[in-house]
């Protein structure tokens, strides 16, 4: 099985092209069942995830074709609704082709998603609200059956701002019969990328952004064109990288605003951080001071996903820095592997404090989920010796390549 080994110390310059955002692809994958028509879409990253994402469509009798960053998908011979367990027990976002099957087929069956283990993520909130769209839902042997025969359009309220749950009311009403809206919609840039590309393939969906979302069905979806939005996550792990490790990092094709929550805490860190259209430098020198408290919450707040690899920067910082984790219950695995490093760390229910150490040492570490290793690979970068990360096969879930693009920038790291 592959890992990674670093050689920290080093500081990092050059410049870094942002990939494809991982969580917008997913949903548009799961939006081309929409259409019988070919859809094209660019700045797609190449991810196990979006592999797998592909593997599921594939199973349906759709055909896709990679040709560098762009990825081609016909769905016109689409023969089946199933997704089976062996499949969507690889992906937390199969759950996406729940609301994307009932609107082709209207009726799917779909194994209850895998993913990463960090917490419940129930889908209680999904089928809620399509329920609420006069679903019929059924639960047998571990899948869910769906029958959108009589669906018809509802005004949805979700009890929390999920994305995922937003996305699918959106992927199921674009072809309903009538007016939809969701309320306490999640407001995610990537919720508005699938509203811009389901726009693209001749829905009408407006609000997204918002908490207030506005679907009038259309009769029938066409294939399109379309270039996926940047990952905000991974712009947002190598800025903490730069800041770690010190030195000077360009990041191009990123969008400033959507990771403007982590820009100010790197900046009451100490680390120069300047945005200019679509670029960000970050400049940093010396040992960055704690950034104060930080909290997770839906966006435009702190993102979860960003949790892990700013304890990082929190661990070798000057001071004290309180960690608080509102989404997902159990985002606190990799701490184990942090304090095997020299991290001076105390988690007690969904709070981490951590004490900041003025080195971290190379250890031997295991990736317990995706960022979770990603903060791995942070804390190897910064540490004195050699860090090796096992169980990569998390990290490329999410991450491009991440080894060629921290060597690109001077890192010493492989994968072996």
């Amino acid at each position: 099985m592959s890992k990674y080994i670093i050689n920290g110390g080093r500081k990092l310059r050059g410049t870094v092209r942002v990939q494809g955002a991982k969580n917008a692809v997913l949903p548009l994958f799961a939006a081309a069942l929409l259409t019988d028509e070919r859809v094209v879409i660019h700045n797609c990253p190449d991810l196990i995830d979006v592999s797998n994402m592909a593997r599921i469509l594939n199973s349906l009798g759709a055909e896709t074709e990679r040709r560098g960053d762009t990825v081609t998908i016909d769905t016109g011979y689409m023969r089946s609704y199933e997704i089976p367990s062996r499949l969507a027990g690889e992906l937390r976002s199969s759950i996406f082709t729940l609301g994307a099957l009932l609107g082709r087929a209207k009726k799917a069956k779909v194994a209850y998603p895998g993913g990463c283990d960090i917490g419940l993520r129930p889908i209680d909130i999904h089928l809620k609200a399509l329920c609420e769209m006069n679903v019929r839902i059924a639960d047998r042997y571990g899948y869910i059956l769906c029958d959108a025969t009589d669906m018809r359009p509802a005004d949805v309220t979700l009890d929390y701002p999920s994305v995922g749950a937003t996305e699918n009311v959106m992927l199921l009403a674009v072809t309903a019969d009538g007016v939809t809206t969701i309320a306490n919609a999640a407001r995610e840039p990537e919720v508005y990328d699938l509203q811009e590309f389901l726009n693209a393939m001749g829905a009408r969906v407006s609000g997204a952004g918002t908490s207030f979302v506005k679907i009038e069905g259309v009769p029938k979806l066409k294939g399109a064109e379309y270039t996926t939005m940047p990952d905000r996550i991974a712009a947002g792990t190598y800025m903490i990288a730069a800041a770690i490790c010190g030195g000077e990092v360009l990041l191009r094709n990123v969008c400033p605003e959507h990771i403007n929550s982590l820009s100010v805490k790197l900046r009451e860190a100490g680390a120069e951080v300047k945005a200019d259209g679509s670029e960000i430098l970050v400049r940093s020198e010396g040992r960055l001071r704690s950034p104060g408290c930080i909290e997770t919450r839906p966006y435009p707040g702190f993102p979860t996903d960003l949790q892990a690899p700013i304890g990082v920067l929190a661990s070798v910082a000057e001071g004290t820095t309180v960690v608080v984790e509102n989404i997902f219950e159990t985002r606190f695995k990799h701490v184990a592997e942090l304090t095997k490093m020299g991290a001076s760390v105390k988690v007690k229910d969904k709070v981490a404090v951590f004490t900041g150490v003025k080195t971290l040492n190379g250890a031997e570490t295991a990736a317990m989920d995706l960022r979770g290793g990603a903060a791995l690979i942070l804390a190897g970068l910064r540490a004195h010796g050699t860090t090796v990360v096992n169980d990569i096969h998390h990290i490329e879930r999410g991450y491009e390549a991440p080894e060629k693009v921290l060597s690109s920038l001077g890192a010493d790291i492989v994968k072996v």
